[in-house]
Formats: structure tokens, sequence, C-alpha cells
């Protein structure tokens, strides 16, 4: 019965609108303008899925394509003389790392390959972290850390906690400003699915918490 109360919860998009507003408010969607300069900036990969069509693959963009497109504008801005693209690949994925595709992309919207570096292949935050020092191979490196609000604090001390010196740029906002309406006190999947990420990051960062 507590499981089925529990479960009927946390598929209330009021509820699961309050959750992610919990994931993200030690962060504000911020300017290009309000950043300063950096040595790098350093955008982490999750925003690409590979599909496998009639054995040909292609790539589709996730909720979190904005990091990749706010590196190319804060690149843009001249807010740092190089971007770090994170090689994303996890053990089952099939393609290419994701650090080649956003290369790739970024190169289609104005950046100069010169420009562009690309970790070796990573599989976690705590990779991504270790990887762009080894790098950026500069002492106290400072970067401008571009990923989604909700993964922001998480990544933010993964970086710190690896030498790097962080100017946070979070991207991907995810809770919604509209006012409350019937729908939701209504039941929904997509609600249900918000929740069960919320508690997925919130291991995550607890994970962290206790390793560093």
């Amino acid at each position: 019965m507590v499981a089925i109360l529990l479960l009927a919860t946390a598929s209330l998009p009021i509820v699961s609108e309050s959750l992610i507003q919990a994931l993200e408010q030690d962060y504000e969607l911020l300017t290009v303008d309000e950043v300063g300069e950096a040595d790098a900036i350093v955008v982490l990969s999750g925003m690409v899925r590979t599909l496998n069509e009639r054995k040909t693959l292609s790539y589709e963009w996730t909720d979190a394509a904005d990091r990749i497109f706010a590196g190319i504008e804060l690149s843009k801005a001249n807010k740092a003389p190089k971007i770090v693209l994170t090689g994303g690949k996890l053990p089952w994925s099939v393609g290419k790392p994701e650090g080649e595709f956003l290369r790739d992309v970024a190169i289609k919207n104005g950046i100069l390959a010169e420009q562009i570096r690309i970790t070796e292949n990573v599989q976690n935050t705590d990779q991504e972290a270790r990887a762009t020092v080894k790098l950026l191979a500069n002492e106290n490196p400072k970067v401008i850390l571009v990923t989604s609000a909700f993964h922001m604090p998480r990544a933010r001390k993964v970086f710190e906690a690896a030498g790097l010196k962080v100017i946070p740029f979070a991207v991907d906002f995810r809770a919604s400003a509209d006012e409350l309406t019937l729908m939701d006190f209504i039941p929904s999947a997509n609600a249900l699915k918000d929740a069960s990420f919320f508690v997925r990051e919130m291991i995550g960062r607890l994970y962290y918490v206790i390793k560093y």
C-alpha cells in the first residue's frame, strides 16, 4: 500500500516539477556577457544518442543539446581560446565518441578546428574532469564549465576536486515557469520519469559527496 502511494505521488506533475526545481535551484540562466574569461570552455557530453536504423548509424539530440550550442556561443564571444569537448562513449555505445560528433557540429557553426580539443574516451563526470586536466596540462587552469543545470552542482564539485578553477555556465533548465493548472494534479508517465530522474541524480551527488 505504501509503495502504491509513493508511486502515485511521484507521478503527479506538481511533485515532479518541485523535484526538478530542487535540482536546479543553485544556478540561474546567464547570458554570455555575464561570464568572465578563462583558459578553456569545457562542454560535458551527454546530449546525443546513437540510432541504428536500417543498419545505418545516425545521431539524435537529447534535451541537453543546449550544452554544445552554449559552448559555441561562448567561444564566438572569445571567452576562452579553446573549447574542450569530452569524448563520451559508454562501453555498450556504437558509433564514434560523442566528442567527435560535436566537433563536426562546432566546426559547421563557425568554430575553427584548431580551437577544438577532444578528451580521451570517458564514461562519467569524474573521468571527464581528469581527462580535461590531462588535456589542458597547465597548472590550475580556469575553465568555463558548460553542462545542464541539474548536473552542475555535481560536475562543479568533481572538476574543482580535480584541481580546476570553475566558472559555472548552466544551461538546459528543465523546471517550468508556467502557472499551476488542473493537469498538474493528474498523474502522468512523464512526471514519474522526472521523479525517477531526480532519484538517480541525487544518488550521483551522494556518491561524489562520499568520494570527495
